[in-house]
């Protein structure tokens, strides 16, 4: 072993079943061992507010050092963390394997497992994370839904923010009376048997964001592969429990991770390959659950068959070449490269993927966006989230672009609403859009379903 871990790094199986995981001395006592080699470090002080924190405790301390920050101010440092990955995957020189074995998001992980345990969990970040009760519910209801959540509805905001803590400013995903698999099911675009990469099958895990709150992605994805001859089925068993992950229930995790593997083993015994269209959901299928569920053999394979929809488009790319007809967008683009999607260390793939549209013009913001999922709207985290964002939308307003893209479209809704409180009478895109709706759309491709997550005037 050489200083700075310059071996590829690994991640341990996260052993939430073992006793010790969830006993809060011991937790505190690591998050202090960490903390420490942190303090000497603090290479990841513009990652996230974690970092901040742990520093402004540290040097604002009796000490100056680790020892003099009291356990019960950790909270403050792991409520900030979005579980991004970034530092473990982009800045720390001392993960495993090095001998310092330090996994700062996992770690942070282990704390909310701890207050999960406790019962500490906050009631509304539990509701809020039910993606499965709560799309299903306000589809039937969802011009209601959706006026009862629209940002500028000075009526039902405050509402939401005293009884959700869900914060009154903070942008949030509109819902769909029809989802993207009842979509699919009525109306599948046709296969072309002659295009290059004609013969392959894929399964299209819906994911919950796409399925109820933006079926238009799910469309784009499915046309575009239709186009280039790749037969799919659409199938949702649940939520990947992200959400989930984030609270610290790691025991509905490992639940929904057998059951979600369960149900796609057979599709990829028929030689389906398992395609998610939101990186947040690959991440979980290729590298979460087989750490938390080491022992299951469908996760293991599932994890193996699972591609990230611009991954999965580049691979055809590479191998078969894809169908003709890409014809020019009208203007640049500017993509952010989510982070979910370079935890996954397969390289800038959505990029790879909009550079195959004839004359693209690609600007790429590879940054933070702030949003962390459903932590970005909370009442306590929402500035927070806009400030660690600021950096993204300022760039984004520096070479202002018709186009704006995000693989995750919870942070491409995040970044519009930073760029519009710097915006000083400039233009700026309606909306944000996934990369796979802008291959959609350079081949010529209609999409039925109207786009959620339109910008709304101030």
């Amino acid at each position: 072993m050489r200083e700075g871990s310059l071996d590829a790094p690994t991640r341990h199986v996260i052993r939430w079943e073992d006793p010790d995981f969830t006993d809060r001395d011991k937790t505190e006592a690591e998050m202090r061992r960490i903390f420490d080699i942190c303090h000497g470090c603090r290479r990841c002080f513009n990652l996230c507010d974690s970092f901040p924190r742990l520093f402004d405790l540290i040097d604002n301390s009796a000490t100056g050092e680790v020892d003099g920050v009291a356990a019960a101010d950790y909270r403050q440092v792991a409520d900030a963390c979005t579980l991004c990955d970034m530092c473990f995957m982009t800045k720390c020189p001392y993960v495993p394997p090095h001998e310092f074995n330090l996994d700062f998001p996992h770690v942070m992980l282990r704390y909310r497992a701890v207050e999960h345990k406790e019962g500490l969990v906050p009631w509304a970040r539990t509701e809020l994370g039910k993606t499965d009760r709560n799309g299903p519910l306000a589809r039937f209801v969802a011009p209601l839904a959706n006026w009862g959540s629209e940002r500028h509805n000075r009526l039902t905001r405050p509402v939401l923010e005293k009884t959700a803590r869900v914060h009154r400013d903070a942008e949030l995903p509109k819902y769909h009376g029809t989802t993207f698999a009842m979509r699919a099911r009525r109306a599948p675009p046709p296969v072309d048997s002659s295009a290059p990469a004609a013969g392959r099958k894929a399964v299209l895990y819906a994911t919950c964001f796409v399925n109820y709150n933006n079926p238009s992605i799910g469309e784009a994805a499915q046309a575009v592969l239709a186009k280039n001859g790749v037969a799919t089925e659409i199938v949702y068993p649940q939520c990947c429990q992200m959400p989930q992950l984030e609270a610290g229930d790691l025991a509905k995790v490992a639940a929904g991770a057998r059951h979600v593997a369960a149900t796609l083993a057979p599709y990829i015994d028929r030689g389906y390959d398992i395609i998610a269209l939101v990186p947040s959901c690959a991440l979980m299928l290729k590298f979460e659950w087989p750490l938390i569920v080491p022992d299951d053999p469908a996760v293991e394979k599932l994890a193996g068959a699972t591609f990230d929809i611009a991954e999965y488009i580049v691979g055809i790319a590479k191998k078969e070449g894809l169908a003709p007809g890409l014809r020019p967008l009208d203007g640049g683009v500017t993509l952010h490269i989510a982070c979910h999607a370079r935890a996954q260390n397969m390289g800038q793939k959505s990029a790879e993927m909009l550079r195959l549209i004839p004359e693209a013009q690609i600007g790429v913001i590879e940054r933070c966006s702030g949003h962390g999922g459903s932590w970005g709207v909370l009442k306590e985290n929402f500035e927070t989230a806009l400030k660690v964002g600021k950096p993204v939308a300022r760039q984004a307003m520096r070479a202002p672009t018709p186009f704006l893209a995000s693989e995750c479209p919870l942070a491409g809704l995040h970044i519009l609403q930073g760029m519009e409180l710097l915006a000083q009478g400039e233009s700026l895109p309606d909306r944000s859009l996934h990369p796979i709706e802008l291959i959609a759309r350079a081949y010529g491709i209609a999409i039925s379903a109207p786009e959620p997550g339109t910008r709304t005037a101030p």
